[in-house]
């Protein structure tokens, strides 16, 4: 699936740690993000996401002049920008704090890089819609907006961890995507514990998608690894 205008997104970092404002900006920019600013207190990101026209900003909890959670009430003074929070604080009160303020999502460090990914994907996605087209496969194609696998005159609905599934593959499309990230993906916060569940499904989606499931050419198995989508153009 093509996710690449949202490649084009300014997304705003605030943290008052470079080694970390270079990681995640690191991370962004490998997968083709470049519209990146970046600033390193409560002060400088108001005056940041003021000047800049932000589609999304992710925003450390502790910061030297103040925390993130004041951070986001001013900016909400003046913009509606989609808001992450990232901090290795993982106190029940403080993720509840963050969300409960409106923010979209919060990740506790340390993280997966791919986890951090996935996440900005899935925010940018609920924000901006644009529309893409069918995901053609060997002997089928995927309608996500229907979520529905169409084989010939054939139609099968999928569930929702199915689709799931199939979008997070398909948004990576031709690269492998680790059997953490899946199980995230799916199952939220605490993934562990669930890889014999996601070859569950990896093995209904395949009766779906495949022409021959036990030969498969759209999901392949990466030993070891996890899992990628082949599509077809």
């Amino acid at each position: 699936m093509d996710y690449s205008f949202l490649n084009l997104k300014k997304i705003m970092l605030v943290d008052d740690e470079p080694d970390l404002l270079k990681l995640v900006s690191d991370i962004l920019k490998d997968h083709g993000f470049e519209n990146i600013v970046i600033a390193a207190s409560v002060k400088e990101g108001v005056e940041v996401s003021k000047r800049e026209k932000l589609d999304l900003a992710i925003l450390d909890v502790m910061l030297p002049d103040g925390d993130g959670f004041s951070l986001m009430e001013q900016m909400r003074s003046f913009t509606d920008v989609p808001i992450i929070f990232l901090t290795a604080k993982d106190e029940a009160s403080d993720k509840l704090a963050g969300l409960g303020l409106g923010a979209d999502d919060y990740i506790v460090k340390p993280f997966l890089p791919q986890e951090l990914l996935l996440r900005v994907y899935a925010v940018l996605r609920r924000c901006y819609k644009e529309d893409t087209p069918l995901v053609k496969l060997d002997g089928c194609m995927i309608d996500f907006s229907r979520a529905e696998v169409i084989k010939g005159d054939e139609v099968t609905p999928l569930t929702a961890k199915e689709h799931t599934l199939l979008e997070t593959l398909a948004r990576n499309e031709g690269k492998i995507v680790t059997v953490d990230a899946l199980c995230e993906a799916l199952w939220g916060d605490n993934p562990f514990g669930y890889e014999n569940s996601l070859n569950a499904h990896v093995r209904r989606v395949r009766e779906k998608i495949e022409l021959e499931p036990s030969k498969p050419t759209s999901l392949i198995t990466i030993k070891g690894l996890g899992y990628k989508l082949n599509t077809r153009k």
